[in-house]
This record gives structure tokens, C-alpha cells and sequence, in this order.
């Protein structure tokens, strides 16, 4: 085309810009170098451009695309707005969408149905929900897409009610809706609704399973995750990379490594040996949790593909589990590597720095984090500059830290500092951080014991007694500690009474 005038043949242009704009996988940035070169675009070569730039990873170019199409003075066409409305509802981008809707109006659109129903698909998901219903009302009824837009626009919003009314009168349900109710209920924690519905879809696809799979993991109800999982398989349903991020997060939630092996399997099977780098950030995480670090790293090493987030879950799980100066050594290789960390990264390296308790490292990551990287210190820095210091017995100095702090502490800081002055036998600066943690919150017993602690470890049972009036005057009760432990797969609860903590007994002798 080159070779014989690039601009002579607009049919050859047509067919080059829709094969790179939307039949080419990944070929949309190429389609963008040539679409510059052609001086003279028709209406068909800007839709393809739009509508390829709406359905990638980058959907603001469809909205550049348009915005350049209009002071072209290129007049668009009913294909122009649905795929501009589609990039909008991707980004969320309100405004637009209802600025998109009055040139609809303008140049007599709003009849068309394939444009009516992206307008409905937008103003559910992002717009207004009332413009949505009255353009259902008006002349959409009897189509199946906007009911199900429509349906999913409510149940996203929390009003599952109304979705469950829009759900039931459909004439025709499809796939999609009942996913679309099964997820409401799902996003709303009301697996139960969203069971029942499973139970009623006629054909089961990956996403219904899925769904449940989510759920369940999302309400902390891991084992019946897994066994959704189980359920899936027996039915002959090919699981795909969301299963298997959720049964993951399922394992990793509940430090089981046995089925976490078994899923890492199912993964190796389903990518044939290719890991994503989603599914490689995943798996390494579940394998820190459940303690099995050298798992974490041959994941990590083995994976060919590699962002921000695949070095920040192995240098954090090396910090957690001990490990200092391996989680040091990757940090000092992912800026060997010009790998930009983040706040997440610093938090690892400067766990990692406290539990090797080299305070000065530390003080010098902390400082890079904000001078380097400009990145501002949260919460979680300041904790764990405390941590750091209180480890190391520098408790003036972490207290100091505490005063200069441009975050207010909470009380998850105030606690380590007060676990700090108890390991290394302050009294009197265990009463100031205890005072301060009162202050914020009088309702919880371990503050109180802890605080009873250093008195008893020192003998001053004068301050023991004083504690233990205080949280008797306040009216807070030591809960029985238990430990959860797991025989013939299943999981046992052992409880530890005190002395004010009294078992109890129901008619068949079980601890209630």
C-alpha cells in the first residue's frame, strides 16, 4: 500500500484499519500510527477506530478519537455513539455520557434500538437510573438486553428488590440475566438468595459458577468455596483464571497449603505452564500465607512476566516470615532492575528491616520513599517506623516519631508502642501509650491485660488490681481465648478459660 500511494485506496484503508483496530489481538496501537497517516478518513475508518479503542485496555482514546472527529467537523452516525457511550460507562466518565446523550437527541438517534439500548446500558451502570427506567419504559420492553442492563443497573445499586421485580416479569431470561441476579446477590452478601437462584438456572456457564465461587470466599465462607469448586468440576465445567483467583484467595484466607498445592496444579493444567501475571501474584501470595516461602519464590523465579505487584507479595511475605535480609536484598534488586516500587513495597521492606531490627536501614528506606519516590507515608510506614524503633528498644525515640507524625496514630500504633514498653519493662511509658489507647477506645480487654501485664512482670499488684477495677467500673469482660486446630480435615476449636470466663455445659455435655 506504501509502495503504490497509502492514501490512494480507501477501500484497502477500511480493511487495514478494522483488521488492526478490532480483528488483530492487540494490534490497536498500530492501528493508531496508521489511522495519523491518513489525511482524509471516512465516517466507517473513525467508527472502527472508536469502537476498537472503547473495547481495549485503553478506553479514553475512544473519547479522544471523537472529541478529534468533531473539530474535523466529521459528522458521526448512529455506529458512532454507541461505542463513545460503551468508553464513557468503562470509565465511569458521567458527564460525558449524559453530554454523549443530548447529541443523540440532537441528531434524532434516540429511536434507534441498538443505540437506545447502549444508552440504557450506560445511565444503569453509571448515569441515571431513573433515564434508564423511562427509556426501558418507553420502547424496550420486549428486548431481552436492556431488561437484563436495566436488572443489573439496579441489583449493582443495592436496590435488589426492584432487580428481583425486573427479573421475574422478564419474558425471556437468558444466561446473562440470571448471572446478573446471582451476582447482585452475591455483591450484596445474600448468598442464600443467590443460591436458590443458582439452583434455578436452567444452563449453568463458567461466570454462574464463578459468581458463587466469589461469594462465598467475599463472606469468609471458604470451605464452601472450595467445595463450589468441587461441585463445578463433577458438573464438567472447565474453570478459568477468576476460579482460580478465587479459590486461591479461599486457600490463602485459610492457611491451607494441601488444597492450595492441589490448585496450583489445576492452574499449571489449565495456562499449560504459562502463568499469568495475575495467577503468579496470586499463587505466591496464598503460598506466603499458608507459610511456605520457598514455594513463593520458586513461583516468583519460574515466572516469565513481572509487575510492581508480583515483587511486592514476595518481598512481603519474606519480611513477614522472618526472612529480612532475602525481602532486603529483592528490594535492592528491583531498583537494580529501574522497577519503580510503590507504598505497598515499602511497607515489606520496612517490616523487613524491623523483625532484622536494623533501625538505620530503616530510617534510610523511609527517607528514599519520600525523597526519591515522593510517595507520602501512610498510616502503615508510620506503624512500622514505631514497630521498628520499639523493637529496638528505642522507645523515647519511637515516641518522639509518634509526636512528629503528620497522621494521627490510631490505635493499632499505639498498641505495638505499648507491646514495646512491656517487652522492654517501660511502666511509665506503657501508662502514657495505654492512657492514649483509652482515649480512643475503653472497650477492649487486651489493651487492659496488657497494661496488667507489665505491672504483674515488675510486682506491682497494687497496678494489677487498679486494672482490673478499671475494666470492672467499665464493664469490659476478658473473651476466652481458643486456638484452631484441624484433625481428620476438619477443623477443631480449643478454648482457654480465665478465672472470670466460665465454660458451659448444654444437655449432651458439649461446650456451648
Amino acid at each position: 500500500m506504501l509502495v503504490k500511494g497509502f492514501n490512494s485506496n480507501h477501500s484497502a484503508l477500511r480493511e487495514l484499519i478494522f483488521a488492526t483496530a478490532i480483528s488483530v489481538s492487540g494490534a490497536t496501537h498500530y492501528a493508531h500510527q496508521v489511522f495519523v497517516h491518513i489525511t482524509e478518513p471516512d465516517t466507517f475508518m473513525w467508527n472502527t477506530m472508536i469502537r476498537g479503542s472503547a473495547q481495549s485496555s485503553n478506553p479514553l482514546n475512544a473519547i479522544l478519537l471523537y472529541t478529534q472527529m468533531e473539530n474535523r467537523h466529521v459528522k458521526p452516525d448512529n455506529f458512532t455513539f454507541p461505542f463513545v457511550l460503551k468508553a464513557c460507562t468503562k470509565l465511569s466518565w458521567v458527564k460525558m455520557g449524559f453530554g454523549i446523550h443530548g447529541k443523540v437527541m440532537r441528531y434524532g438517534f434516540e429511536s434507534n434500538k441498538f443505540l437506545r439500548n447502549t444508552l440504557i446500558y450506560f445511565h444503569a451502570n453509571c448515569g441515571d437510573l431513573s433515564v434508564a427506567r423511562a427509556l426501558f419504559d418507553g420502547s424496550a420492553m420486549r428486548d431481552v438486553v436492556p431488561w437484563s442492563a436495566l436488572t443489573a443497573g439496579y441489583a449493582r445499586r443495592g436496590k435488589l428488590g426492584v432487580a428481583r421485580q425486573l427479573f421475574d416479569e422478564m419474558p425471556v431470561k437468558d444466561l446473562v440475566s440470571w448471572n446478573v441476579m446471582i451476582t447482585g446477590y452475591v455483591k450484596q452478601g445474600e448468598m442464600e438468595s443467590a443460591r436458590k437462584l443458582f439452583e434455578e438456572v436452567p444452563k449453568r456457564d463458567v461466570v454462574t459458577w464463578n459468581a458463587m465461587i466469589a461469594g462465598y470466599v467475599l463472606c469468609g465462607s471458604h470451605e464452601q468455596a472450595l467445595e463450589m469448586f468441587e461441585e463445578m468440576r463433577r458438573a464438567g465445567e472447565r474453570p478459568d483464571e477468576v476460579t482460580m483467583l478465587s479459590l486461591l484467595s479461599a486457600c490463602a484466607d485459610l492457611g491451607d497449603l494441601d488444597v492450595g498445592l492441589k490448585i496450583h496444579c489445576n492452574i499449571l493444567e489449565l495456562c499449560s505452564g504459562d502463568l499469568s501475571i495475575l495467577l503468579g501474584n496470586a499463587l505466591i501470595d496464598m503460598y506466603a500465607k499458608c507459610g511456605n516461602i520457598e514455594k513463593a519464590l520458586e513461583v516468583f523465579h519460574g515466572m516469565r512476566d513481572r509487575d510492581v505487584s508480583t515483587w511486592n507479595s514476595v518481598i512481603g511475605g519474606l519480611a513477614f516470615h522472618g526472612h529480612a535480609e532475602e525481602s532486603i536484598n529483592l528490594f535492592m534488586e528491583m531498583r537494580r532492575l529501574k522497577i519503580r516500587p510503590n507504598e505497598i513495597t515499602f511497607v515489606g521492606v520496612l517490616v523487613a528491616c524491623s523483625h532484622a531490627g536494623k533501625v538505620e536501614e530503616g530510617r534510610r528506606y523511609f527517607n528514599i520513599m519520600r525523597n526519591e519516590y515522593n510517595i507520602e507515608p501512610n498510616i502503615k510506614h508510620c506503624g512500622c517506623m514505631v514497630d521498628l524503633l520499639g523493637r529496638a528498644g528505642r522507645l523515647n525515640e519511637a515516641f518522639e516519631f509518634m509526636d512528629s507524625m503528620e497522621i494521627e496514630p490510631n490505635a493499632i500504633v499505639w498498641r505495638t508502642l505499648l507491646g514495646a514498653c512491656i517487652v522492654h519493662g517501660n511502666v511509665e511509658l506503657a501508662r502514657r501509650a495505654n492512657e492514649q489507647l483509652l482515649e480512643m477506645r475503653r472497650d477492649q480487654s487486651g489493651d487492659y491485660v496488657l497494661l496488667s501485664n507489665i505491672y504483674a512482670s515488675r510486682g506491682e499488684w497494687d497496678g494489677v488490681e487498679k486494672v482490673r477495677k478499671l475494666m470492672d467500673d467499665s464493664g469490659v469482660r476478658k473473651e476466652p481465648g481458643c486456638s484452631l486446630v484441624e484433625a481428620d480435615n476438619r477443623a477443631l476449636m480449643w478454648f482457654l478459660f480465665d478465672s472470670k470466663s466460665k465454660p458451659k455445659l448444654n444437655s449432651r455435655n458439649h461446650i456451648s
